[in-house]
């Protein structure tokens, strides 16, 4: 077992996740799926690595000081990540989400000493099924409690430091874990997480292949009509055609995945793996397997498993 190193924060504790074969799920395939652990980070999720790189950019920049309030929309992975790295800095952080968020996250933010607003969904929307438009009431409220508490915005949607932690962390890590991947395919949110890898895979190896992962029905970065935004996948899938952090240069394909689809996989990760993971991994799983059965049979694939299934235990995945 390799051993780690003395932490001097939780802080140091953020990213070198393993990455793990799924060999039993893709049995009969020809081809590998590589899947990136990022629910061993400290908040469960990929989004500690771009919480800390955020803060710590706005640090440097001096757009951050000693005794600051930090204020960011979340669906509970970003504020948890935001939470964890202000607490270790002496931060205050207010986060804003959706009702229609899984309550897990509200409360692990609490826990961790965060400020937490419940915003209200859309009249005709549904718990466990956060939408764009819920969203935009989020944006709303966060941009309001920034300005009112004059705080720092810690906004993944459009701070470059979001993308810049996949570049600088994620991708690296997974060529030097995996030996060469061939393809990676991404669930998107905020976008961060696609962005940062694909740029850094495709200055690695021009070769490699990356897709956007989108809900079937709510495919709006693929150009498609958005049919079902009320969707099951947590943490994206907003419909949202256009996101500051994603050039379109690095996208080389697009892949839906249903909800059916995604929630098989994750439970599938569970039970033939034991990797206890969210929604979003099983759509990347189920995206990835779309590819093993097409234009890459018989390649390398790389997914991540964003979050934890702890995150899911009030839902009816695990049901």
């Amino acid at each position: 077992m390799t051993q780690r190193k003395l932490c001097a924060s939780v802080l140091d504790a953020i990213g070198d996740t393993p990455l793990v074969e799924l060999s039993r799920i893709t049995a009969g395939y020809e081809g590998r799926v590589f899947a990136k652990l990022e629910y061993f980070n400290p908040g469960y999720s990929k989004k500690d690595r771009i919480a800390r790189q955020m803060i710590e950019d706005a640090e440097r920049a001096g757009a951050l000081k000693p005794g600051d309030t930090v204020v960011e929309l979340t669906s509970g992975n970003t504020g948890t990540g935001l939470a964890i790295v202000c607490a270790a800095k002496g931060y205050r952080f207010v986060s804003v989400m959706s009702r229609g968020n899984s309550v897990e996250r509200a409360r692990m933010m609490k826990a961790l000493g965060a400020e937490v607003l419940l915003v209200d969904q859309c009249h005709d929307s549904t718990p466990g099924e956060v939408t764009g438009a819920d969203l935009a009431r989020v944006e709303e409220k966060a941009r309001e409690i920034a300005r009112q508490r004059r705080a720092f915005r810690a906004d993944q949607f459009q701070l470059p430091g979001n993308a810049r932690a996949h570049y600088c962390h994620t991708a690296p890590e997974i060529m030097r874990q995996s030996g060469g991947i061939d393809a990676f395919c991404d669930f998107v949110g905020s976008g961060g997480s696609f962005a940062g890898c694909a740029q850094y895979f495709k200055e690695s190896d021009p070769a490699i292949r990356c897709y956007v992962v989108e809900p079937e029905g709510a495919a709006a970065i693929a150009g498609g009509p958005v049919t079902h935004a009320k969707h099951r996948i947590q943490g994206g899938g907003y419909a949202m055609p256009e996101l500051a952090q994603i050039d379109r240069a690095l996208i080389d394909g697009f892949l839906q995945v249903s909800n059916t689809d995604a929630l098989e996989m994750t439970r599938r990760l569970a039970k033939e793996e034991g990797l206890f993971a969210g929604i979003s991994s099983g759509a990347n799983l189920a995206a990835a397997l779309q590819l093993l059965r097409g234009a890459h049979h018989g390649e390398r694939i790389a997914i991540l498993l964003s979050d934890s299934g702890l995150k899911y235990l009030s839902t009816d995945l695990w049901a």
